[in-house]
């Protein structure tokens, strides 16, 4: 079998997302996003499980959107399962950007969860885009679940998915208020105030936030309302 110039090109193109320089690597994700063919579907998203470079792993996100979804999503399904923390954040990360709704069932609550900040940060993102319309309310419960968790960034990001959905989620924080963990009861103030104010900083609701909480102690219990009867 002749083998045309075409071939040669993706054959070459391929070869390069593995090169060990990081340039050679952007270009051939380029190269291979500009000219979209279906072979090259499963070795992007096999690089985007192990490729150490944050640039570079956009671009394959990129290069990847450039193909029919008919050919993507059910290799991104498979990597939300992978093992490999990378994988799953990473297919997650591509789902978001494909922006099809069909990805939804892909989007677990066991990712929502997951013990990985990374990938938890990105099903948050990508549940956001991807919630079919009248899902909102219930996405916004799970996502209460894990108010207080993570450092300042993992908190930022789940501010900013709860915010995302809108006043369907005001039940579920005003119950995160008044939990007896202070960083949850924290947190949720703070993404009160963003739903309130999406200018203020995030920095500053929390700051508030915890000096509220401080100022205010633990919410009684409905046992020690009884007992002061």
């Amino acid at each position: 079998m002749t083998m045309t110039r075409q071939d040669t090109d993706a054959i070459r193109a391929l070869q390069a997302l593995e090169d060990t320089s990081s340039s050679v690597r952007l270009r051939a994700a380029l190269a291979v996003g500009t000219v979209p063919d279906p072979c090259f579907v499963g070795k992007l998203v096999e690089r985007c499980a192990i490729e150490p470079e944050f640039f570079v792993r956009d671009m394959l996100t990129w290069a990847l959107t450039r193909h029919p979804v008919s050919l993507t999503l059910p290799e991104l399904f498979r990597e939300v399962r992978s093992e490999r923390a990378q994988a799953r954040g990473q297919a997650l990360h591509t789902l978001s950007k494909i922006g099809d709704r069909q990805a939804w069932p892909a989007i677990t609550r066991a990712l929502l969860s997951d013990a990985d900040d990374e990938v938890a940060r990105s099903a948050w993102r990508a549940a956001v885009v991807l919630v079919p319309e009248g899902g909102e309310s219930a996405l916004g419960t799970v996502l209460a679940t894990q108010l207080g968790r993570g450092e300042r960034e993992t908190q930022l990001s789940l501010s900013q998915a709860l915010v995302a959905l809108g006043e369907v989620i005001v039940p579920a924080l005003h119950a995160a208020t008044t939990v007896s963990d202070p960083r949850v009861r924290a947190h949720a103030l703070a993404t009160q105030r963003l739903l309130r104010d999406p200018d203020a900083g995030f920095e500053s609701a929390i700051e508030e936030a915890k000096r509220v909480v401080a100022l205010t102690g633990a919410p009684r219990t409905d046992d020690e309302n009884r007992a002061d009867r």
